[in-house]
């Protein structure tokens, strides 16, 4: 192959994967800047606490349960908590799911659709609950069919898990625009609100490691889906380690990919490229250092590497947007500002593991087990004392990067 052949094959190259990181980019700020406008406008108490069942989801992590049951509003009586194990939660009734039960749903989605077809539900909604998921100021939800409670993960070991899951949270902005589009991008099954009578026509007994966007995939294509985002944060765990966070971003990317069939064909590329993108995003800034040491090798040299500046500049803008998500003094930005590529790059190695080598059953994030009221806010300064009123124990360990 000539020198000519490969010059314009890299071209051809580095020129394609910027239009396809370019128009994932673009869709991205549409969502944030345009689509997103007027989300708040729908009543977030419309549907009252006495409407609604809680359903704690858990393999055996008692004590982290059991902070999350004190979290639960009292007008919610009896929190239901389904357990993979028998265990003890104060104020709440536990059922634990047979070892023999069978269906088509796995892990996670197996415990929610044995409790769909076993326990009854005389609410109009089910809000569904990780073990570590504390609920803040919930007081009711928006009349829907599907709500998703805004996330807010707090930190627990390892810092840098902690950063990436804030600038995670920035580029979930995107979220606020869903409600405008037939198919959402994805769930957090972590804390979404199901209309019972919905949850009954479309079951979760499918097999999918990432049942929660499953669902609201199917639930899309059979009715002409209600979504909405409530302003309600629940404040979950971060993955604990770095080795925790890369896989669990491993299984989401494998789970799109599994189920991306799902979705309408035009919706498909969308998927695809979002995917794609998630995994290239570190190496556009080394496609301009390229562009910028050969540029007689690449047409439009100057432009290509303003281009990929500009898109790769994006990212910054995901992590200021989950600043202000949490709240964090401007001062403090620069910190988190300049360890942006680095999360940027941890992110992309589980998208890229997920892309190269999917899995079909996964592990179980690491829960930290307790968190007394006093670490949970030293660690977390955005916290204000009315939402930190957990009945938690002390648990001291070291940090982790």
């Amino acid at each position: 192959m000539t020198d000519a052949v490969l010059a314009q094959s890299l071209s051809v190259f580095l020129w394609a994967t910027l239009v396809l990181y370019g128009g994932a980019s673009l869709w991205w700020l549409i969502q944030v800047f345009i689509l997103s406008y007027g989300w708040q406008d729908t009543n977030q108490t419309e549907v009252g606490l006495d409407n609604i069942q809680v359903r704690v989801l858990t393999i055996a992590a008692e004590e982290t349960v059991q902070r999350t049951v004190s979290s639960i509003p009292d007008e919610i009586t009896e929190p239901l908590i389904i357990a993979e194990e028998d265990i003890d939660i104060a104020g709440a009734d536990v059922h634990v799911v047979p070892n023999d039960f069978e269906c088509a749903a796995q892990r996670k989605g197996r415990a929610i659709e044995w409790a769909r077809q076993q326990i009854p539900c005389e609410k109009e909604y089910v809000l569904y609950l990780d073990e570590d998921t504390l609920l803040s100021g919930f007081s009711g939800l928006p009349a829907a069919d599907i709500i998703q409670l805004s996330e807010h993960p707090l930190r627990t070991r390892s810092r840098l898990t902690y950063v990436c899951e804030i600038f995670r949270i920035g580029f979930q902005f995107e979220q606020r625009a869903f409600h405008q589009v037939a198919y959402p991008a994805y769930a957090w099954g972590g804390a979404v609100a199901v209309r019972h009578e919905l949850e009954e026509q479309i079951t979760w007994n499918v097999p999918s490691i990432t049942e929660d966007t499953t669902f609201i995939w199917r639930a899309a294509d059979r009715v002409n889906l209600d979504y909405r985002l409530a302003t309600v944060k629940a404040r979950n765990q971060a993955p604990p380690t770095l080795k925790s966070l890369i896989k669990q971003r491993r299984r989401w990317v494998s789970g799109t990919i599994q189920d991306r069939n799902l979705l309408p064909r035009r919706y498909q590329p969308v998927i695809f490229t979002r995917i794609v993108t998630w995994a290239l995003s570190p190496v556009i800034p080394l496609f301009g250092i390229i562009a910028f040491v050969f540029p007689e090798a690449i047409p439009s040299s100057s432009v290509y590497l303003l281009l990929s500046a500009l898109l790769f500049g994006i990212v910054f803008l995901y992590m200021i947007l989950g600043l202000v998500e949490y709240r964090k003094y401007p001062e403090v930005w620069w910190a988190y500002i300049v360890v942006t590529p680095l999360a940027v790059l941890v992110h992309s190695l589980g998208a890229l593991w997920g892309i190269i080598q999917p899995v079909d059953d996964f592990e179980v994030t690491q829960k930290t087990a307790a968190i007394d009221t006093g670490t949970l806010e030293e660690r977390n300064p955005e916290l204000t004392e009315d939402e930190s009123e957990y009945d938690t124990e002390l648990e001291t360990e070291p940090d982790e990067n």
